[in-house]
């Protein structure tokens, strides 16, 4: 797992050297008026789905949905009006709820997308164009370097579609940016959270999607019971379980939500709670806060990139601090044939 998440800046440098007249066809068909978009994924790739969603909300004004492939598979829904265009996320492209959903999309008229790390797999058979995530093979369970890869592809698609200059110019950078994030100490959690049975991971915005992955990782890879929420939502009755001691992390990258989050852990830490709070030394209303440094790229909404960086090498470091082998967590596989 160290050694491929390690690897992520290298990806993405060939990623972004690689596809640009798939790339550019595919931005193509998202800038044509559909009868909607939707995303199938599970497990990380849905983390994923779900950050590129946010984004061409926040940036595009159009709405993005994630469908249930069970709704398809399993109850053999259909839809009114125009088909819409349909992105599958995938790492394998081999759990057969996600290739049967995008066939039967295919065969109703939906124009589709595999975003996928094996471009010969039956998810890229099965959908109408491909874009590879250029990730190389990844023998870990716990998904790093393809995570990461698959943020990076969604937001290359959606700033290519959006001819969205500021975006575009800051893409180049990312591998430097990643591969400085990579160097930062986390070390602290690693400390707090080595006796941990359960914590919250709390994040807003397009960063929510990569709270969810952390959580994830906190679960598969060292046994904790995590739980992302949103800021606001954690107001809404998460908050009556933290008191004295629980642990929580609050991912706090830049952007309009970052001052209501800082806010937060303030307000946490005054109930007691274990609080560590990421984001980017220098940052206001962090005093007496314990802090884990971001490294900021050269564009706000890529920030949270660069924190899955720094958070993927604490979190295997802590599932050794645990006892536990963050390269075959107990009862999972690499791939998930769900149906």
């Amino acid at each position: 797992m160290r050694t491929e998440a390690l690897e992520a800046p290298a990806c993405v440098a060939r990623q972004l050297a690689a596809d640009a007249d798939g790339m550019a066809a595919a931005a193509a068909r998202l800038r044509q008026p559909p009868g909607g978009i939707v995303t199938l994924a599970r497990g990380s790739s849905d983390h994923a789905a779900q950050h590129f969603a946010y984004l061409s909300m926040q940036r595009g004004g159009r709405l993005v949905t994630s469908l249930p492939p069970s709704l398809l598979t399993l109850h053999g829904a259909r839809f009114d009006g125009a088909p819409p265009l349909a992105l599958a996320w995938s790492q394998s492209g081999r759990s057969p709820d996600l290739v049967d959903s995008v066939k039967a999309l295919r065969a109703a008229g939906a124009w589709t997308l595999a975003l996928v790390n094996e471009p010969d797999s039956p998810l890229a058979a099965a959908a109408a164009s491909t874009l590879a995530l250029h990730a190389a093979p990844e023998r870990s369970v716990a998904a790093t370097k393809s995570f990461i890869a698959q943020l990076v592809l969604g937001v290359r698609l959606l700033a290519a579609s959006r001819d969205d200059a500021a975006l575009l110019a800051a893409l180049p950078s990312l591998p430097e940016t990643l591969a400085d994030a990579a160097t930062l100490d986390w070390s602290a959690a690693v400390d707090a959270w080595q006796p941990a049975q359960q914590l919250y991971v709390v994040g807003r915005g397009a960063a929510l999607a990569v709270a969810q992955e952390m959580a994830l990782k906190l679960k598969e890879t060292c046994g904790i019971q995590a739980e992302a929420w949103s800021g606001a939502e954690l107001m809404h009755g998460p908050l009556a379980l933290v008191g004295p001691g629980w642990p929580v992390l609050v991912l706090a990258p830049r952007g309009p939500a970052q001052a209501s989050l800082v806010a937060l852990a303030q307000q946490l830490h005054q109930r007691r709670a274990a609080v560590l709070l990421a984001v980017a030394p220098g940052t206001p209303g962090c005093e007496g806060l314990a802090c884990l440094p971001l490294h900021s790229a050269c564009h706000a909404d890529l920030d949270a990139i660069s924190a899955v960086q720094s958070f993927y090498l604490m979190v295997e470091a802590l599932a050794r601090a645990r006892g536990r082998d963050p390269d075959h967590p107990p009862g999972l596989a690499k791939v998930t044939l769900t149906r």
